[in-house]
């Protein structure tokens, strides 16, 4: 059984692998993943898939299905870049990895009664597409969402970790201009609010838990240097273990704003910028058999359920809503981390080309799994006719 699913994959494997370079070549960001999308379906359709494009009012998230059964597996692929990195989180391992997932269950569906499910999800980096697609029906006839992602070499890896919940803001200064040299003084200088905030900021950071986290930037700040601003933007973002914790950080958080608008005579506005993204809750029995299967491709995991990453995923959200895992899988010899341009530049080596054939393996094994296991199959059919209900 898992034979032919993994036989399926090495069938695949020049194909995948031209996916996975070819989003390298043309990283595309949040919302904007035209042509990323566009591949993902020419390849499903090339293997048998039912192929549904611009899905949930997003012009960049699709579904492929394949098979038939009161059994759903679900494969979450991302495809969007950051911003002036590339693909330096990897979702272009992600996407074929999934796509290879899929394919190789055609026969385990055919054979075990049940359907597959690939989603493609955009905007995972910011905008919270998964969450959009959540809340507009995709998820509605999915029974387990799967997907996994890479990152640096360890000797284990940390499968079973959970993400921290995300909140993301704007936040906008309003003053009054006048000419900086010859009345500055009838100005209310609305870059001068950012800095007092973005001061009061650092002093929170002492005291806020060492598992929290804020961060931001300046989007704009004044047009000229003889112009007291007028304006200025800033966007942020906090960070809590769980979602429980999002609010009162946040909320202290604002009020480091709303200092730098009280201390410079200037208004201040706030406005959410995405869905919240919540913690990443693994499903236990899925994730054990995940890593069961690790040996087999020479590699191990931590102890389960894991720790606790400073990372967030929206994939958090689907794990509130249903039966997920979203573990780790390593490019092996390789130790930038995400987000960096050298962690870019790995994600279409070798390396990464490895990792994402066992990913692609490991996943289709794991809901191969299920699909025999009778006991667990039922158990999780009657969570999803829970849900639905």
């Amino acid at each position: 059984m898992d034979s032919d699913t993994d036989a399926v994959v090495d069938e695949w494997q020049a194909r995948l692998l031209g996916l996975s370079h070819s989003l390298h070549a043309e990283p595309e960001v949040a919302f904007a993943e035209h042509a990323s999308a566009a591949k993902l379906a020419a390849l499903m359709r090339s293997a048998g898939f039912t192929v549904e494009e611009g899905v949930c009012g997003l012009p960049t998230a699709l579904t492929a299905t394949y098979g038939a059964g009161d059994l759903t597996v679900g494969l979450c692929a991302e495809y969007d870049a950051l911003p002036g990195l590339g693909h330096a989180c990897g979702h272009n391992i992600i996407c074929a990895s999934s796509a290879g997932a899929a394919i190789a269950l055609r026969s385990a569906a055919d054979r075990f009664g049940f359907r597959v499910k690939l989603l493609g999800t955009p905007a995972e980096e910011s905008g919270g597409g998964k969450q959009l697609m959540l809340e507009r029906g995709a998820f509605d006839d999915v029974t387990v969402a799967m997907m996994a992602h890479p990152g640096p070499a360890a000797d284990r890896a940390s499968v079973g970790e959970s993400t921290q919940a995300c909140t993301r803001f704007e936040v906008t200064f309003r003053g009054r201009p006048a000419h900086a040299a010859g009345a500055p003084w009838d100005g209310v200088n609305a870059a001068d609010a950012a800095v007092v905030a973005q001061v009061a900021v650092g002093l929170l950071r002492q005291q806020i838990p060492p598992d929290h986290r804020i961060a931001g930037f300046v989007r704009s700040g004044g047009a000229t240097t003889n112009i007291i601003p007028e304006q200025s933007v800033l966007e942020y973002e906090v960070r809590t273990p769980a979602a429980a914790g999002l609010t009162e950080l946040r909320s202290r958080v604002w009020a480091c704003f709303e200092a730098g608008a009280l201390a410079t005579g200037s208004t201040v506005e706030f406005r959410r910028t995405e869905p919240d993204y919540l913690d990443l809750r693994n499903d236990q029995w899925l994730l054990e058999t995940y890593a069961a299967h690790l040996p087999a491709f020479g590699r191990s995991a931590l102890p389960l359920p894991g720790g606790l990453t400073t990372a967030s995923t929206d994939m958090g959200n689907v794990s509130h809503v249903l039966p997920s895992i979203h573990p780790m899988i390593a490019l092996r010899g390789v130790t930038a981390m995400p987000h960096t341009h050298e962690f870019a530049a790995h994600t279409a080596t070798p390396p990464a080309d490895e990792a994402l054939l066992h990913a692609a393996k490991l996943l289709a094994r794991t809901a191969t799994t299920l699909a025999a296991d009778a006991p667990h199959r039922e158990t999780y059919k009657a969570h999803h006719q829970a849900r639905r209900s």
